[in-house]
Order: structure tokens, then C-alpha cells, then sequence
């Protein structure tokens, strides 16, 4: 059986772990800094395996030695964004968090991939792939198959149709600055600008760059985490099934989309070998303007970074 460790237990990771307990995909490790905690989740979802009937070995530990030989590391643990509170606030206080949780598990796992969660989630992974020195295939953000399936879910409410005709394409950082590709996303291959009117998928648009403060705002004591940690299983399950899943997320950037040296929401190939490739879409003049804007937004958290901690 194959090994995950999520770390953070949380809201957001132990639905990772829900999820992927559900899918039988690997045996599960809970970290969190917090006693008792991890291991009683792990227990109670542990007792819920002959429920359901999957033979599933669930963990919870407050030390990180429980993850040793892991085949995959998904980072969830940090704060999360209160009302008011910007991304940017964040990034002192999860660096911090996400820097020890990354070279500490990488010590008992050192041929993991990992799927970062934690916001401001570009630069939570550009941390983590100069903390551990790992290439960029093995580490990769999760946030526009969330992006995108926000709108996709926006979209379907907003026609009727189902959301399994419906696919979407969010780039860009994980923020306000996002870019929802309305030209290459469609219904049933009608795109979206031909099946909606013009004012109705702007709303919607809207809607999806918004779409974690609304969450935030309605919870006033947490942020989104069922859709979050749906789209972290779906990424565990493409690298460990080596199934060639096209999605966006985050990846570092070597020149593609006229990037570099920074991580950034893109279409990429994951398979058994991680983040095995970037689509590039041809963009028009639209769009590119789009990206870069959110390209410097991403670049600035980036920078923020460099300031606060060696890298």
C-alpha cells in the first residue's frame, strides 16, 4: 500500500484524509502540532473503514518521524485567513510553519512528491521547493483545480447543466488576480462566451476570484475546506495512479507563459512522475495582459518572502 502524510489536521486536512481514506489509495498519517488531535480523528476515521468497507490504515502523531517513507506529502498546516485578513498577512507566520514541515518530513521521506495547500499558496510552494531542494517535478500547489471548479459549479448553477459538462480553466496566483480562461472553457464544447450572455459571465467570473473570501466571510471562523481538499485527493490520486490528469495548479516556472523562477497557476500534466509537464495555451492579448497582472501580484508575495526568510 502507498504511504500519504498530511500535515496539518485540521479542517482541511483530515477532509484530505476523508477523501482519500474513501478512495483507498494509500495509508494515511495526521500530523498536527496539537496533542491528542490527530491521533483522534485518525481513530475515529479508522472506525469508519468497516463502514464502508475499505482496508485503510489511519495514523494521527504530533512528530513527524510517523511519516517516514511516505510517497506523497500534502502541506495543509497554517493559519487560516480570518475576515479582513489578506493573503499577505499570512506569509510570516505559515512560512514559518510550512518551512519546518517541509525539511522535517523530507528527512523521513526523501523521495516524496508534495502537494502544497497552505496559503499564500504560490509562495508556500516556491518555499517548500527551495527548503528541500528538490527539482520541480516533486512539488506542486493545489489551488486552480479549486479555482476552476468554483466556477464550474457557479456556472452550472447558472444554466442548469450538469457539472460534468462543464470544464473550466482558472490560471494565474491563487487571489483576486486569478484569470479564468472564458475563451477555452465551455459547455459540452459550446464556449462559455457563446452559451452565456456577456453580463451573466462576468458575475460569474467575479464570483469565482472572490469565491474563498465569500466562504471566509459566510464561516467568520475559518475558510473553505470540503472543495480544497477534494482537489488535493484528485491530485494524490493522479500522481499515484500515474493517470496523465491535465489540471491547473501551481508549478514552478522555467520560462513557460514568459515566467521564471517563481510558482504560478498553470495547466499541468501530473503523473507518476509529478508535474511532468506544462500546457501552454496560446493567449490572446486579453489574457496575457490578464496573467501578467497576476503574475506580478504572485511575484510580490514572492519577493515579500525573500525578505523574511533565507532561501
Amino acid at each position: 500500500m502507498k504511504k500519504i502524510s498530511i500535515i496539518g489536521a485540521g479542517m482541511t486536512g483530515a477532509t484530505t484524509a476523508h477523501w482519500l481514506a474513501e478512495r483507498e489509495l494509500a495509508d494515511l498519517v495526521l500530523v498536527d502540532v496539537v496533542e491528542g488531535m490527530p491521533q483522534g480523528k485518525a481513530l475515529d476515521m479508522l472506525e469508519a473503514m468497516p463502514i464502508i468497507g475499505k482496508d485503510v490504515e489511519i495514523v494521527g502523531a504530533n512528530d513527524y518521524a510517523a511519516t517516514k517513507g511516505s510517497d506523497i506529502i500534502i502541506i495543509t498546516a497554517g493559519l487560516p485567513r480570518k475576515p479582513g485578513m489578506s493573503r499577505d498577512d499570512l506569509l510570516s507566520a505559515n512560512a514559518e510553519i510550512v518551512g519546518k514541515a517541509a525539511t522535517e518530513t523530507l528527512k523521513y521521506s526523501p523521495d516524496a512528491f508534495y502537494i502544497v495547500l497552505t496559503n499564500p499558496l504560490d509562495t508556500m510552494a516556491y518555499l517548500t521547493m527551495k527548503k528541500t531542494g528538490l527539482p520541480r517535478n516533486r512539488v506542486v500547489g493545489q489551488a486552480g483545480i479549486l479555482d476552476s471548479a468554483r466556477m464550474r459549479a457557479f456556472v452550472a448553477m447558472e444554466t442548469g447543466v450538469s457539472v460534468e459538462n462543464i470544464d473550466c480553466y482558472v490560471l494565474g496566483g491563487h487571489g483576486d488576480e486569478m484569470v479564468p480562461l472564458t475563451r477555452h472553457s465551455n459547455i459540452a464544447g459550446i464556449p462559455l462566451r457563446e452559451y452565456l450572455p456577456a453580463d451573466r459571465l462576468e458575475a460569474i467570473v467575479n464570483r469565482t476570484r472572490k469565491g474563498g473570501g465569500e466562504i471566509v466571510n459566510l464561516l467568520k471562523t475559518g475558510s473553505a475546506f470540503y472543495a480544497p481538499s477534494a482537489a488535493c485527493a484528485q491530485m494524490a490520486e493522479a500522481i499515484l495512479k500515474n493517470k496523465k490528469l491535465i489540471v491547473p495548479c501551481a508549478a514552478y516556472m522555467d520560462g513557460e507563459y514568459g515566467l521564471r523562477d517563481m510558482f504560478f497557476g498553470v495547466p499541468v500534466m501530473l503523473g507518476a512522475n509529478g508535474m511532468e509537464k506544462i500546457i501552454e495555451y496560446t493567449l490572446d492579448d486579453a489574457e496575457k495582459a490578464m496573467l501578467e497582472k497576476s503574475a506580478a501580484a504572485v511575484k510580490e508575495t514572492h519577493e515579500a518572502l525573500k525578505k523574511l526568510v533565507s532561501l
